[in-house]
């Protein structure tokens, strides 16, 4: 998900107690630097700041931050030489959501765990489902699988439609 022009993390949206993958093809990648750092730093007085040297791959850098319980991600990025691309003096900075109160429980016929969750509004226990993009990548594999798997047939005349007894 592109949140910044150049700059991409591999959800949808942050969130506190979990790990992102940040991808950055801004300024500093442009300019064709070898090295670029990523300095981040949690909340609106950067508490916890660190800096780790990201992965250079053919579509940027690269690099993952875990995000402890907090409300904002700050970060900015500094090549080897100490030039910065810092949102011009502003830095980069999302807000983190909260995780919601789950409880887990155990499903006797496949043993796979499912989360309730308490809704505040009504005070019921929900299952919580699936994330969207989760389902729309399953959706996008499974419709590659039927082309990659029935295309050839059908180009080759190897195609054989079942017929009903």
């Amino acid at each position: 998900m592109e949140l910044v022009k150049n700059i991409f993390f591999n959800t949808d949206k942050l969130v506190e107690n979990s790990t992102v993958k940040i991808s950055y093809a801004g300024y500093l990648f442009q300019k064709g630097v070898d090295e670029v750092y990523i300095h981040y730093g949690f909340g609106t007085d950067w508490t916890n700041s660190a800096e780790t040297k990201m992965v250079k791959t053919e579509l940027g850098f690269q690099s993952e931050v875990n995000i402890p319980t907090t409300n904002y991600l700050n970060f900015c990025f500094r090549d080897n030489s100490g030039e910065w691309d810092n949102n011009f003096g502003q830095n980069f900075t999302f807000p983190v959501e909260a995780v919601e109160a789950v409880e887990t429980v155990e499903v006797t016929t496949d043993e796979t765990p499912l989360a309730l969750v308490t809704t505040p509004e009504t005070g019921m226990q929900v299952h919580k489902g699936l994330r969207k993009t989760y389902i729309w990548s399953k959706k996008v594999k499974l419709a590659i699988y039927k082309i990659i798997h029935y295309v050839p047939k059908l180009i080759s005349g190897n195609y054989k439609r079942k017929v009903e007894e």
